[in-house]
């Protein structure tokens, strides 16, 4: 029998989760006393119809309750039944901001400040976190990219490292992503922008990106962007950090950084379990002439 516990920080993307891992086949459970557990797992082993893939979803929505989690997995190891817990992180702004926006109040507390709450909520789920065996860090991702992730890990079985990738394509003249770890201008590669034919195109069209790569400083740089990761990358995990964010700009954030996005994505990928790609701007300029054109 295969046991999920999943717990994090409330906003987080919990219930999102329930969806995603009903659809792959896991009964799910929301908010068991962690009391019940071993009574629950017996219940599982000796009904009729065996549940192999089970996912308990467990939080401080349990109160005191919730500090009795590790003795009640301890005790399934009487039942000869192994687990593992996926610990769902994000970031204080980013909470809060889901907060205010579903103007839900946080469970810690629901008369006070939404940041009092979740320091507190970090502390009482330190220690879980540091047990966990995956943590994902959903501040930068959209319900599709979860569940996308959950599938990386829990269908396809890739392996996890307990870092996530984020490469995002962007344009200089609407601003560098905030959260970037790491940002490269490829603004010194011929624009496409100046060809007429490429104009209205982006660097996910073949005829764009093969005009971007037929220069000698974009393989190079892209052989050099690729090194330099293949450094970082082992030791951020080793560091244990849990996401990074490479920025990849160029001046309007449609052709070059595209192009370099896609390529660089597309060799990680194959390195790399959990990494995701995003074009922030690549639709911008064509929504500023529709505005115009009215």
């Amino acid at each position: 029998m295969e046991f999920l516990i999943i717990t994090g920080m409330s906003g987080a993307g919990k219930s999102l989760c329930v969806k995603y891992f009903e659809d792959i086949g896991y009964f799910c459970v929301d908010n068991l006393p962690p009391s019940l557990i071993p009574k629950f797992a017996e219940i599982c082993l000796q009904g009729q119809n065996k549940m192999d893939k089970i996912a308990l979803i467990m939080d401080i929505r349990g109160g005191s309750l919730f500090l009795e989690l590790f003795p009640a997995l301890e005790s399934l190891a009487a039942y000869g039944i192994s687990y593992k817990i996926l610990f769902l992180e994000s970031q204080d702004n980013v909470l809060v901001k889901r907060f205010k926006e579903t103007r839900r109040m946080h469970p810690l507390s629901p008369e006070g400040r939404i940041l009092d709450g979740i320091k507190e909520e970090r502390r009482i789920l330190q220690a879980v976190k540091e047990k966990a065996h995956y943590i994902i860090d959903t501040s930068n991702f959209t319900p599709r990219q979860l569940k996308q992730e959950i599938l990386n890990l829990f269908v396809e079985g890739k392996p996890f490292s307990g870092l996530i990738i984020n490469v995002i394509s962007f344009g200089f003249k609407y601003g560098v992503p905030i959260d970037c770890d790491l940002v490269f201008d490829v603004r010194f590669i011929p624009n496409p922008y100046y060809i007429d034919t490429l104009k209205n195109l982006t660097g996910n069209n073949e005829k764009v990106s093969d005009y971007v790569m037929s220069f000698h400083e974009s393989t190079v740089f892209l052989s050099k962007l690729v090194d330099l990761l293949d450094f970082l990358i082992p030791n951020y995990v080793k560091e244990g950090k849990n996401q990074l964010v490479i920025g990849i700009g160029c001046t309007g954030g449609k052709h070059r950084s595209v192009t370099i996005a896609n390529r660089l994505f597309d060799i990680l990928k194959a390195k790399n379990s959990s990494i995701v790609l995003e074009h922030r701007d690549i639709e911008k300029d064509n929504r500023r002439m529709k505005n115009e054109s009215f």
